[in-house]
């Protein structure tokens, strides 16, 4: 199985929309297509791949590094013929220093998630069954636990406008939802917490709310304080992801499950959080992204990582709320997924006849990762076909 072709494009997914520290007026996500010599029903097997938000195309160094050594490797099949992710993944961090991920590691997830699609399709099998098959025993779960992440701050929006908007993540089939914080005052916060409380029956279980690293201690603490009473589900990226000290300050002082990690892009980054961000393994979340952290090969040896450490992967539900990470929940045994059934259009969300309910969704029996199956996204990648 050789790879034959690598093309790739640069697709806008800008909105007006914000968090507490960036807004998305200019973001961008890298698309990609591996094709390769193997055929099913006559074409070429072409995996696809691409960059999960937050983060913007890394066309630059795909363009000079990764899609060259990629397109160019040798020996990175497997016993049986196939393309081994592991070789691919070693093929293009050949001459890359350690440590400093910057967006490398965003880089080498989009061309790895190419791979791994192209793997699956190659062996006629959905890549959770691939993953489930590989490295679960074959144990996949029959459904996986989605949750809706929405709630940005709008310009010209109101309590009324998010609360319609958290009604309308309802009405699709999720049970539990997540919201903006940090970008107003904690007393107008509280109000948009509330008002969301509410729509969800006053049930704290059912609703995270989501920091993306804006505070300091004193103002992580008095969030803490606010929210503690209303026991909800998560409280996400308080501080900086790499301020592990600052981590473990606040974990002793909130009681309350806390929710961190997409920021960060490696196994050793994810490790030094464990070791010394003051996380429970009984209660806390870890969001790492396989899409934005150098893609499955690493993710793979994270989970391993955190294995030793005693953590469970159910305490893993990955940011990114695209259908690849959505395979590796369901393949792989995690606490489950974020999804955007609202934002990040075509990217976020899942495939079009997946419904959604009461947070959970069923795996369609499609060879690859599925982005066949989503109309819109489809639409973006089919033409790389022809390139």
């Amino acid at each position: 199985m050789r790879i034959t072709k690598i093309t790739d494009i640069v697709v806008p997914i800008s909105s007006s929309i914000r968090n507490a520290f960036i807004d998305f007026s200019t973001m961008t996500a890298s698309v990609v297509a591996i094709e390769t010599d193997v055929k099913r029903d006559g074409k070429p097997v072409t995996g696809f791949g691409f960059n999960s938000n937050g983060r913007y195309a890394p066309q630059g160094l795909l363009r000079e590094r990764f899609i060259p050594r990629l397109r160019d490797a040798k020996d990175i099949e497997d016993a049986r013929g196939f393309i081994d992710p592991a070789k691919a993944w070693a093929a293009m961090m050949q001459n890359e220093k350690p440590g400093g991920h910057g967006e490398r590691s965003v880089a080498v997830g989009v061309l790895d998630m190419a791979i791994w699609d192209a793997l699956a399709k190659a062996e006629g099998v959905p890549l959770w069954k691939l993953l489930a098959d590989r490295y679960n025993g074959g144990k996949a779960d029959e459904t996986a636990w989605v949750y809706a992440a929405g709630g940005y701050y709008y310009p010209g929006e109101d309590v009324k406008s998010l609360t319609e908007e958290m009604r309308r993540y309802l009405d699709l089939g999720y049970s539990t939802v997540k919201m903006k914080i940090g970008g107003v005052p904690l007393k107008d916060d509280m109000t948009r917490i509330e008002a969301v409380l509410k729509v969800v029956g006053g049930d704290g279980s059912r609703l995270c709310v989501d920091v993306n690293g804006r505070f300091g201690l004193q103002t992580a603490l008095d969030y803490a304080r606010a929210i503690e009473p209303l026991n909800l589900r998560w409280y996400e990226e308080p501080v900086d992801p790499l301020d592990y000290l600052l981590h473990a300050a606040l974990a002793t002082e909130y009681a309350g499950p806390i929710a961190t990690g997409e920021n960060l892009f490696s196994m050793q980054d994810a490790r030094n959080l464990i070791r010394h961000g003051g996380l429970r393994a009984d209660r806390d979340i870890l969001q790492m992204d396989p899409a934005l952290s150098y893609g499955l090969v690493e993710y793979l040896r994270t989970l391993a990582m955190l294995k030793q450490h005693g953590w469970s992967s159910r305490r893993c539900v990955p940011h990114g709320g695209h259908q690849f990470a959505l395979n590796i929940a369901t393949g792989l045994g995690l606490g489950g997924n974020e999804s955007y059934p609202q934002v990040f259009a075509p990217f976020g969300g899942f495939a079009d006849d997946t419904p959604v309910k009461d947070s959970r969704v069923k795996m369609p029996d499609i060879p690859g990762i599925g982005f066949e199956a989503k109309n819109a996204l489809y639409a973006v990648m089919k033409p790389m076909l022809a390139a």
